[in-house]
């Protein structure tokens, strides 16, 4: 999926070389847990292949897949906003590679150097903007009452 949200497509160059200068490989197999809701947030990964589904915790359910991300995306956004705490969880549905990052040193790098740090804010604020979006018109196809149509 291409998206304005990717990093390749959110951040200038400069600061994708600076972000990846604090990059691991990381791999999951296929059912591998990366994160649970409501613990704490110390990293996030941009997926190289592979897909990862976010989900919800629903009492006596499975967890609900709210959505599935793959090539170029972000996955996890809890690690840079207080209280630095997951909101969904995440599971690989298929074997995964990915850059991982410790949520820390990024946000350590941010601090000291405010130009690095401002564009890394926008690059995620777009993400949970997009997310956000897109739960919106999920839930308007499955609630209102001629699903989501065009919006206005």
């Amino acid at each position: 999926m291409t998206s304005v949200t990717t990093m390749s497509a959110a951040l200038p160059a400069e600061h994708r070389v600076q972000l990846m200068q604090l990059a691991r490989e990381a791999s999951f197999a296929a059912g591998t847990r990366l994160f649970e809701e409501g613990r704490h947030a110390d990293r996030f990964w941009i997926v190289r292949t592979g897909s990862v589904a976010l989900d919800l915790r629903v009492p006596g359910r499975r967890p609900a897949v709210i959505e599935s991300l793959g090539h170029g995306e972000l996955v996890g956004w809890s690690w840079h906003f207080p209280p630095h705490l997951w909101q969904l969880g995440g599971e690989a549905l298929t074997p995964v590679r990915a850059w991982e990052f410790d949520a820390g040193a990024v946000l350590e790098k941010c601090a000291a150097d405010p130009e690095f740090g401002r564009a890394i804010a926008v690059w995620v604020g777009l993400v949970v903007t997009q997310r956000l979006h897109a739960a919106r018109v999920r839930l308007l196809d499955l609630y209102a009452p001629y699903g989501s149509g065009g919006l206005a």
